[in-house]
């Protein structure tokens, strides 16, 4: 089923957006002579329970959606890191908090038919506060912390606005056995 690939030119090459269209034959000998791919570097999410219990969710603003989302702590894996390094860069940058345990628990293509990255889903437990926010120069991040069942009420009313973060959550409730 694999396509081969025949040609590739860039037509945006900038840090967060790589645009690339390829010319492709499938198997049945079909040429495609435009698909459009995007390249992205991969990136983490984390549900991320400080040390009593209590979940860290986060607020910004969204310029392509106009609103603000509440959303996990995330972010893009950087050049030489591991993801499980990403992640713990992340939460302290984003939250200000360290964790004792941190565990895989997915590993999902944001969108398989356009973009090229792997979002690692990671939870991590056990958080304390070591630090305030260092965020970048565009980034203004919201800090909370609820419940289990506060975090299980905000799903079930549709008030997360980022898909991968949902299914995040939903996979770390599952894991700690949470979901009922």
């Amino acid at each position: 089923m694999k396509w081969k690939l025949l040609s590739s030119e860039y037509l945006v090459n900038a840090p967060w957006a790589v645009l690339r269209k390829d010319r492709c034959e499938m198997p049945n000998g079909h040429i495609v002579p435009e698909y459009y791919v995007l390249e992205y570097p991969n990136w983490v999410n984390i549900v991320a329970i400080t040390e009593d219990g209590q979940f860290i969710l986060e607020r910004q603003y969204r310029h392509a959606v106009g609103q603000e989302v509440l959303e996990i702590p995330a972010g893009v894996i950087e050049p030489g890191e591991t993801p499980e390094q990403g992640a713990r860069r992340e939460l302290l940058e984003e939250t200000g908090y360290q964790f004792d345990k941190i565990e895989l628990i997915a590993e999902l293509f944001p969108n398989p038919a356009t973009g090229t990255n792997t979002t690692f889903t990671y939870l991590a437990t056990g958080g304390k506060k070591v630090q305030g926010q260092e965020l970048d120069a565009q980034e203004q991040i919201e800090v909370s912390l609820v419940s289990a069942k506060e975090v299980k009420h905000l799903l079930l009313a549709n008030k997360f606005g980022q898909a991968l973060h949902t299914s995040a959550l939903f996979y770390a409730l599952i894991k700690m056995g949470l979901l009922h």
